[in-house]
């Protein structure tokens, strides 16, 4: 049976659900915005983990996108993207071994902080004959992976680049520390002095001789900032605002894009006036970051959520819920919901209009 061209309302809960209309439009929107400023957009794909998304973001300007595993960039290649940047720490054989397979399919870079990371890197490449591009990623403040900015880096970026087997070709940093900063222009003031920290290692490496073309940077919590800055940041890593979850909306200043992402649900129980309960706990979407917003429907709150059960608090425009009824939830934050979920379903307005299955799921190596 085929669902293709059914009302969105007439489907059965729960259901994850993208309006088409909206997701393209935060797509063109932030690419307009990286672009237009001079710079190269590098989606990650950590919130949606699927291809046909990806290919979204590629025709609309992107040049290829991040991801955070090796299991999760041999999706993408074998959907035929080439431009890969792993933007974690790849450590052990088996996936070195992966990595050198993969650059038979794809020019996929990785993201190194440690000299023990990059040379059996290059040593198991070196010998299967290929050479995949590697970046340092630096620590810029947020205190978690990272060389050391300075001699650190410099000194970890010339002995890489000596190595047979890789291809030395820049630096990366997260300003994901920053990301919450609620006086914007002291938000502002503070990305900048992180990204400066990024082109003064690109500086010192070029005029030691070592090649840095890619500055890379930007989460959606702060792309709309890092954007203007003019320093010499080549591309931006931001991909979640294509679904602009509340918690960036909330939080982080986001602004211009909307919510594209929605769960649909089903009133199972009317315990009291002033209550709900949907068919959609913990295990259909993620409330901990931020809680899920009740769409269309200002006055009902996520009060609890269990395993199977979403409550929710009901003010007098709501109360008119019957069981039986459908709602949509837009989920706090896509990056841990996504991954609870097989496909999602694209919506024309309420028709359906394609099913894309998430195959990045699981990819967990």
């Amino acid at each position: 049976m085929s669902f293709i061209g059914m009302n969105k309302f007439d489907l059965d809960t729960p259901t994850y659900c993208i309006d088409l209309d909206v997701l393209e439009t935060n797509i063109q929107k932030m690419a307009k915005t990286i672009i237009g400023k001079g710079m190269q957009w590098r989606p990650h794909e950590k919130c949606h983990k699927t291809p046909a998304i990806a290919w979204k973001q590629i025709q609309a300007g992107a040049i290829g996108v991040t991801c955070a595993k090796v299991s999760e960039a041999e999706v993408m290649a074998a959907a035929g993207i080439r431009d890969i940047l792993i933007a974690n720490m790849i450590v052990g054989e088996k996936k070195w071994e992966r990595v050198a397979s993969l650059c038979r399919s794809a020019d996929p870079i990785i993201a190194v902080d440690h000299f023990a990371q990059a040379e059996p890197l290059a040593q198991i490449c070196h010998k299967h004959g290929v050479a995949p591009r590697v970046i340092i990623e630096m620590d810029i403040g947020l205190n978690r992976v990272g060389a050391r900015p300075g001699s650190h880096t410099l000194e970890l970026a010339q002995a890489i680049s000596k190595l047979k087997g890789v291809k030395f070709v820049g630096v990366m940093g997260y300003e994901g520390h920053l990301l919450s900063v609620e006086d914007q222009a002291e938000k502002r003031k503070q990305i900048f002095s992180a990204m400066d920290m990024l082109i003064q290692s690109r500086d010192a490496m070029v005029k030691s001789g070592v090649c840095c073309d890619i500055v890379s940077a930007g989460g959606t919590g702060s792309f709309q900032i890092t954007s203007d800055y003019t320093g010499g940041v080549t591309e931006l890593q931001a991909g979640g605002g294509i679904f602009a979850d509340p918690l960036y909306r909330n939080h982080m200043a986001l602004k211009d894009l909307d919510y594209s992402l929605s769960v649909l649900a089903t009133v199972v129980s009317r315990p009291a006036l002033d209550r709900a309960v949907l068919d959609s706990g913990r295990k259909t979407l993620n409330p901990d970051h931020e809680p899920p917003v009740v769409k269309g429907r200002p006055d009902a709150k996520m009060i609890r959520m269990s395993a199977e059960h979403c409550e929710l608090s009901l003010g007098k425009e709501s109360q008119n819920l019957k069981i039986g009824d459908k709602i949509e939830l837009i989920p706090g934050y896509a990056d841990f919901t996504t991954v609870m979920h097989d496909q999602f379903f694209g919506f024309r307005g309420d028709r359906l209009e394609a099913i894309w299955p998430i195959l990045g799921r699981g990819k967990l190596q």
